[in-house]
């Protein structure tokens, strides 16, 4: 999954960027609204969370347009406006949610993952291959039943494997899966990655396609 982060405020910013990777998710950074429009005009993002202050063009002007060109991701705005016909504005723009700074880490998370749930139409989005069971909800691995621990770059490889398990996905694809795009991305941090998920969850998971990429084995 990949989020959009449009906020100018640095401060701000920085502790949702560290918690959304924590969490599992690709995340970009767009710190005004201009360069918010350019971003989503790209259209791959899965959810954004918006701030309404923003510097060359105003939130509710960036959801408007985008809302208007057709984009279909949830947009989350969250702002320090707490008026409730601000409130009333952003929904009737297009917001999916609303929500008020400060806020919690945690209760945004949860927020996110609901919205994500309510897109796919799956209140449980649970992926199975042979024995390897991965829950996006509970953000839990499981082989065989017993539940491995992952960390989150590991967890949202796995999971972009799991999705299309019989695709061959090529180094550049699977780094826009796990790494948000202002982030310095190591010549080998795939590899490094896809070892230590091997280490964890079995070598003969996952196939080295020689030249192309990565898939997991077939079952």
């Amino acid at each position: 999954m990949r989020l959009l982060l449009v906020e100018d405020d640095q401060m701000i910013a920085e502790p949702v960027l560290g918690a959304m990777r924590r969490e599992g998710y690709a995340i970009d950074w767009a710190r005004d609204g201009r360069e918010a429009q350019l971003s989503l005009a790209n259209g791959v993002y899965d959810l954004v969370l918006l701030d309404l202050g923003l510097p060359k063009t105003e939130g509710i002007e960036v959801l408007n347009a985008y809302r208007k060109a057709g984009g279909a991701a949830p947009v989350i705005i969250v702002t320090a406006r707490d008026a409730v016909d601000e409130r009333v504005r952003g929904l009737d723009t297009g917001a999916d949610d609303y929500l008020v700074k400060p806020f919690d880490l945690h209760e945004l998370a949860a927020r996110i993952r609901a919205l994500l749930r309510r897109r796919t139409g799956q209140k449980q989005p649970v992926y199975t291959h042979g024995v390897l069971t991965l829950d996006p909800a509970s953000r839990e691995v499981t082989k065989d039943g017993e539940s491995i621990p992952l960390m989150p770059r590991e967890f949202a490889l796995l999971r972009a494997l799991i999705e299309m398990p019989s695709r061959v996905y090529t180094k550049s694809e699977l780094e826009e899966k796990i790494y948000g795009w202002q982030q310095e991305i190591g010549s080998n941090a795939v590899e490094v990655h896809v070892h230590s998920l091997r280490r964890k969850i079995g070598a003969e998971e996952i196939v080295t396609v020689r030249g192309v990429g990565y898939r997991l084995r077939r079952v």
